[in-house]
């Protein structure tokens, strides 16, 4: 399966929209079967957005590109850090951020989402989890073993001086769970009250190995390669509800 990782620059809104499009017409005309923008990617958290003219542009993107699944990173909509999936001019998925990130002043811009979200796109199902998700196992966990995903989907906007946490804990969730994880951050922000630099793209398999290419963009999945592992926590993985305590 071939996937696209954005490296999305965040400036200012109009030309982030026009950016948005020409990188969808660039992946798609590549054969990209999944293209993945990261959270917040149009606006960061200072940009003002109509999420009517997001839905616009996504419909468009994906009607013009109906054989290519796009991930729109996440919008600010209804209070909520929506990630959003499409595909053929129609979302197909979407999920609230659950697990906001207290120190950016996220519960101030959002409310928690209240469940987690899986899609199958075409016998593929996939997990979605947005950023700060990534720290809490459970999440990952119940996408793999209750919802059976063999792919985790993860976006964010995560900085570069801790890239080495979001790289530790993309490759964790791989090997804890047995399944692909694809990571795609925002590179940075350059917008004169929000400067930032993100931290980097990685996909990891289902035995931890780090998947290289050459341009740091374009990945391909060996969907087989979760075949043959030593231990499937998809299939044995023991539910244990009580936990005993000793004084």
């Amino acid at each position: 399966m071939k996937v696209r990782l954005s490296r999305f620059v965040c400036l200012d809104v109009e030309s982030n929209l026009k950016r948005c499009e020409e990188e969808a017409l660039k992946a798609a005309g590549e054969g990209a079967e999944w293209v993945l923008f990261p959270e917040s990617f149009l606006t960061g958290y200072k940009r003002k957005l109509e999420p009517s003219r997001t839905r616009a542009l996504f419909s468009k993107i994906s009607s013009s590109h109906p054989a290519t699944v796009f991930f729109f990173g996440s919008i600010s909509e209804e209070r909520k850090n929506r990630m959003t999936v499409w595909r053929s001019g129609r979302e197909v998925a979407r999920y609230d951020k659950v697990h906001l990130f207290a120190p950016n002043g996220e519960r101030e811009l959002w409310d928690e989402g209240d469940r987690y979200a899986c899609v199958d796109l075409g016998g593929v199902k996939a997990g979605l989890i947005n950023c700060n998700d990534l720290r809490y196992p459970e999440q990952a966990r119940a996408l793999v073993v209750e919802a059976g995903c063999g792919v985790l989907a993860v976006v964010a906007w995560w900085p570069w001086r801790r890239d080495h946490v979001w790289r530790t804990l993309l490759r964790a969730r791989a090997i804890e769970n047995g399944v692909f994880v694809i990571g795609c951050c925002v590179a940075a922000s350059e917008f004169p009250e929000e400067h930032f630099a993100g931290a980097g793209n990685y996909v990891f398999g289902p035995k931890g190995e780090q998947i290289l290419t050459k341009d740091d963009r374009s990945y391909e999945l060996d969907l087989a390669a979760a075949r043959d592992l030593i231990v499937d926590p998809k299939t044995t993985a023991v539910r244990i509800e009580k936990i005993e305590k000793f004084p």
